[in-house]
């Protein structure tokens, strides 16, 4: 199933294999659609994690809050990017109204983004 022109919904499924609720689908959507514009922008993204069932999270060590739960959030990579241009470039976006304010975390080997109502900044890299 496609959600977007470059993205379909198995790149987003929970890394355990479950199915997704339908009720999570909205959300899905909703990043997909900003992840469009992102990949217009600069090319190939890969997404490492998108929605997490509650079970697949808790094992992982994902917070019980967390915005995959929900499947407002993405863990990605974009080819060519480090985590930390990445992490900029979504917030120069953010701030140019061109992608919905967030929740954006710089990790290690990904970029964190999600869509929750309120800003949200954080640099877990090292």
């Amino acid at each position: 199933m496609k959600l977007t022109k470059n993205f379909s919904k198995s790149e987003f499924e929970c890394n355990c294999g479950c199915n997704m609720p339908k009720d999570v689908l909205y959300n899905v959507q909703k990043v997909a659609n900003q992840l469009q514009i992102l990949r217009e922008l600069t090319g190939s993204i890969k997404v490492n994690s998108a929605y997490r069932c509650p079970k697949h999270n808790k094992k992982i060590g994902g917070v019980s809050s967390s915005q995959h739960i929900l499947g407002k959030a993405c863990d990605i990579v974009i080819s060519g990017y480090k985590p930390s241009k990445t992490f900029n470039l979504i917030e120069s976006l953010i701030n140019e109204c061109q992608l919905l304010q967030g929740g954006l975390g710089k990790y290690n080997n990904f970029t964190h983004y999600d869509i929750r109502k309120n800003k949200a900044r954080w640099d877990y890299s090292k």
